[in-house]
């Protein structure tokens, strides 16, 4: 069996090259505040994967994606070890556009800072007093650049958008913002819309992506994971404080109030954010891994 290397390793996911297609294998590692944690956290990539792959098949009549299979029978023989069971996904090569395209439907987190500053979120005016964890009146698309490993990503307006993509796409930049935009507002309309019946608040979320060979506009990374999402509970949702979430938030509190932790979270903060990853894979899905 031939031993392959990922031709490159992101915070959380490896990619492997595969000829005309890639393979994106999500680990179990962890990242919080862009800073790669020393725990993994076992089973993680599996949900990552599994909720990937469950909004790529709910949204692909909105865009195409890139995902052709998670089954590892259809990669080569070094996927077939244990390791890469439900963890893998074979997909299309794309070019990918170097813009987080984020949408947020509630104000939290650097959304809220930035809004008791100085009343915007991203150089967006909001209106005045609102909660912390208010729904906005409409969601709001606030992209970002995208930085490299140990860099921080840089949030910027959509007119900056619309120059950034230009420089690198000349005479495209108008066009590709555009749609990045649209479509981002309507995946996350689509899916907010269907998590709210299953008890889950999409809070906000981040997309990615790229162009297929004949220049079409592709869905790429992950898709709705709680990786790239704040996911909170709709029975308990109340406004005026941070909400409790199915994702990575758990970790980041604990980070947050805990000097000198060094990266490094106790056991059982790692067993509580794995047990809330599967409770939101197995509320939105009605599966269990």
């Amino acid at each position: 069996m031939q031993e392959l290397k990922p031709v490159k390793e992101g915070k959380v996911r490896e990619i492997y090259d595969n000829g005309d297609s890639l393979i994106m294998v999500a680990t179990d590692r962890i990242s919080c505040f862009d800073v790669i944690l020393n725990n993994t956290v076992t089973g993680k990539g599996k949900v990552l994967t599994k909720m990937s792959e469950f909004w790529f098949d709910y949204t692909k009549d909105i865009i195409p994606n890139h995902m052709i299979s998670t089954d590892t029978a259809d990669m080569p023989e070094f996927f077939r070890q244990p390791r890469f069971d439900g963890n893998s996904m074979l997909c299309r090569k794309l070019d990918m556009l170097p813009v987080e395209c984020i949408v947020r439907g509630y104000i939290t987190g650097s959304g809220w800072a930035s809004y008791v500053k100085d009343g915007t979120v991203c150089g967006i005016k909001l209106p005045e007093g609102l909660k912390e964890s208010d729904k906005l009146p409409e969601a709001i698309y606030t992209p970002s650049t995208k930085a490299e490993i140990g860099d921080h990503d840089e949030n910027i307006s959509y007119e900056q958008s619309v120059d950034y993509l230009e420089k690198r796409f000349p005479g495209k930049g108008e066009e590709y913002a555009s749609k990045l935009r649209d479509y981002t507002l309507a995946l996350y309309k689509k899916c907010a819309d269907y998590a709210l019946t299953k008890g889950i608040i999409i809070a906000d979320t981040k997309f990615e992506f790229g162009l297929d060979e004949e220049g079409n506009i592709v869905l790429g990374d992950e898709m709705l994971t709680p990786d790239s999402s704040r996911f909170w509970p709709a029975d308990v949702y109340e406004p005026g404080h941070s909400q409790p979430s199915f994702d990575k938030q758990f970790a980041r509190d604990w980070l947050k109030s805990n000097e000198g932790h060094d990266w490094t979270l106790p056991e059982d903060v790692v067993e509580k954010t794995i047990a809330i990853y599967h409770k939101g894979y197995e509320l939105l899905t009605g599966n269990k891994i």
